[in-house]
């Protein structure tokens, strides 16, 4: 195989490969099958992985929690929300887990790193805001009125 043909292949699983992140980044704070994820790919779930990891360097399983991670810490800087809404906001559906992959990824917990963010004087938003935005509220049914 040539040069160029080798670099179509390499261009093809890319752009493969593009669009299961893309889903990821679209979708990270719901449940994630990678079943689903890999066959948007047009890969079973195992060659997803190897591939996955060869191109980005890390597995989907642990770029979806480092994503989920950095939109924890965002959130703990800046809404006044608990710890637990912010793990289930994020898409953790273990306080558990949450607080040991956040302390994996900082090395810290997610209270040592609000408190530590917090002393920095940085306005928080409101958690009905930060709700709302995340979709937390139901909307009233306009036609019953």
């Amino acid at each position: 195989m040539g040069a160029k043909a080798e670099r179509r292949v390499d261009t093809g699983r890319l752009r493969r490969l593009r669009v299961a992140k893309d889903v990821m980044d679209r979708e990270w704070a719901g449940p994630l099958d990678l079943d689903v994820v890999a066959a948007r790919a047009g890969y079973s779930r195992y060659h997803f992985v190897r591939c996955f990891k060869a191109a980005y360097g890390e597995t989907p399983g642990q770029y979806l929690s480092r994503r989920r991670i950095e939109r924890a810490q965002d959130l703990l800087r800046s809404a006044n929300l608990t710890i637990t809404e912010i793990c289930v906001l994020v898409g953790f559906s273990s306080l558990g887990t949450f607080c040991t992959r956040f302390k994996q990824v900082t090395g810290v917990t997610p209270g040592e790193f609000r408190v530590r963010e917090r002393a920095r004087e940085q306005p928080a938003v409101p958690g009905c805001f930060v709700l709302l935005w995340a979709g937390g509220f139901a909307q009233p049914d306009r036609a019953r009125d």
